[in-house]
Parts: structure tokens; sequence; C-alpha cells
């Protein structure tokens, strides 16, 4: 069982903080560390985010919400071993052949070690505010991870679809990593059929063993339909310390690959200290 640590984007208000908790959890044996992405957060919205009985993603407008490949890149240049994933960024927003080039040459400056984890989204203001149609974002999610692959071929690129035209170009670096990872988060709507068709890993925004199996279950229906093989997956899941060691062997017994660890910074709280204290006290028990 692999264990990470996010969101390292959220809450911090200096390059030194984020760079010392990085450096913390290396030490500590923390396998990767992970970013949120919001480009705005609106003061009022409507939308409801889908992960939370009341609606609301918890994070105020004036919390500091660094952009993730900006913060991973930071990170990139200060640990050795440490993983970097977005969990995850909003793919369907973005213009997916800068994400492309912005994801390989991570991977490349990072020596291999970038995690591409991507979702539908759900905030329609921000995508608004983005000026994207929020309406077939799945439609165009879906289009977008098929021609970013071809960017990540290194070969001549031809795609014409509904939303992208691109011809006879190519863009360097490719990733390190082959194949590059790419994680697909969520689990409404089609996100299992998703994952089973373009996912290396599942970004599961879940917490519970129990929440977790019959979702389990529902991507493995996805991938016997299409063909995939369902171990080929990597299964990342969420996890808060002090939940303790037992609700890690509980996700560990359901096939999960890896936890990531929920903390974020709060001047009440060491967060240097509590890193230390789930290296000691999970990691080095697993």
């Amino acid at each position: 069982m692999k264990i990470g640590i996010i969101p390292v984007n959220v809450g911090y208000t200096s390059a030194e903080q984020l760079v010392a908790v990085a450096q913390a959890a290396e030490a500590a044996g923390f396998e990767s560390a992970w970013t949120f992405e919001h480009v705005v957060v609106p003061a009022e919205y409507d939308s409801r985010y889908p992960y939370s009985g009341s609606g609301k993603m918890g994070v105020a407008p004036e919390v500091n919400f660094i952009d993730p490949l900006i913060a991973l890149a930071t990170l990139a240049a200060h640990t050795t071993r440490l993983r970097l994933g977005t969990g995850v960024n909003i793919l369907p927003q973005s213009n997916p052949l800068l994400l492309a080039k912005q994801a390989a040459s991570l991977d490349m400056v990072s020596g291999g070690r970038f995690m591409l984890g991507v979702g539908i989204g759900w905030l329609a203001e921000e995508f608004r505010a983005m000026g994207v149609p929020f309406e077939h974002r799945g439609a165009r999610f879906d289009d977008y991870i098929s021609a970013m692959k071809k960017v990540w071929s290194g070969e001549l690129v031809e795609h014409h679809s509904q939303f992208l035209d691109w011809s006879g170009f190519k863009s360097y670096p490719l990733p390190v990593q082959k194949p590059f990872p790419v994680i697909i988060g969520g689990s409404k709507g089609k996100a299992f059929e998703r994952i089973a068709k373009y996912g290396t890993g599942w970004y599961a925004p879940c917490e519970s063993a129990g929440d977790l199996a019959p979702m389990l279950d529902a991507l493995k229906h996805a991938c016997s339909a299409l063909g995939r093989d369902f171990a080929q997956i990597e299964i990342t899941a969420m996890w808060r310390p002090e939940l303790g060691i037992e609700r890690v062997h509980a996700m560990r017994g359901l096939g999960v690959h890896r936890l990531v660890a929920r903390m974020i910074p709060d001047p009440r709280h060491d967060l240097l200290a509590q890193i230390a204290r789930v290296g000691e006290d999970v990691i080095a028990k697993l």
C-alpha cells in the first residue's frame, strides 16, 4: 500500500512552506504528493458538489488555490523520489493541447514522476468564468483524452472531431513514462466506462471501504464489458489519518493500491509533526 498526501496546493502561503511539507513527506516515506484544482472559487454557486452531503466544496474563495502544475513543478525541483499527481485537474475546461504539453514537460523535468489525474468537473460557474461550455463536458473529456494521447505518441498528430481540428504537427518533449499515467477521477455518470476505456488508474473520491466496494464492482463490470483487464488499473482512494491504520488495512483488503492522506495546512496544528507521525505510526508498519 502506497501513501500519498493531498492537497499540496491549497492553503499554503509561501513556496518555502510548500517545499518543507513535500520534503518532510518524502523523508517520512510518503510515496506521492497530490493537488486539487479550481481556477476560481465562486462566492456563491448553484452547482452541487457531488461528493459532499452539503453540496459545497468546503473551501472559501479567499483560500490560496495554487495552480496544480506550478505547485508540482516547484516540488519536482526540491524532491527526488516523491511522485507528483493532480487529483484531479478539470480537463474539459482546459486547452487540451496546452495541457498535453505541460504534462509531458512536467514528467520530463521531474524524471518521470508525474501522474496526470483528470475529471469532467461539476462547477458550472467555473466553466462559465473560463469561457467554456458546461454542456457536453463528458463528450469533450473523451475527445480530449484521445487527442492528448496522440500528442504524447511523438507521431504526426491528426485529430479531427466536433471539438478539435489538429493536423500535421508534433509536440516535444514526450513524457518519460510509457505509458504515461492518466488517472481518471470520479464515480458519477460514465466515470467507470471512461476509466476502463482511457485510464491507467482510478482516483476514487471515497474514504470508506463500505462505500468503495460497490464502486469497485461497477468498475470491474465496465472493464469486462470493454474487454479491459481490471488488474491493469491502479486504484487510488482517500484517507484521513485520524481514521487510523485500521482503515488503511480495510482499503488494502479491497485491493486499493494507494491512499492519499488529506492533510491541509492549519495554523492550529503542526503539519510537519503530523506528517512525521503518519510516517512512524502508519507507513513504517505497512
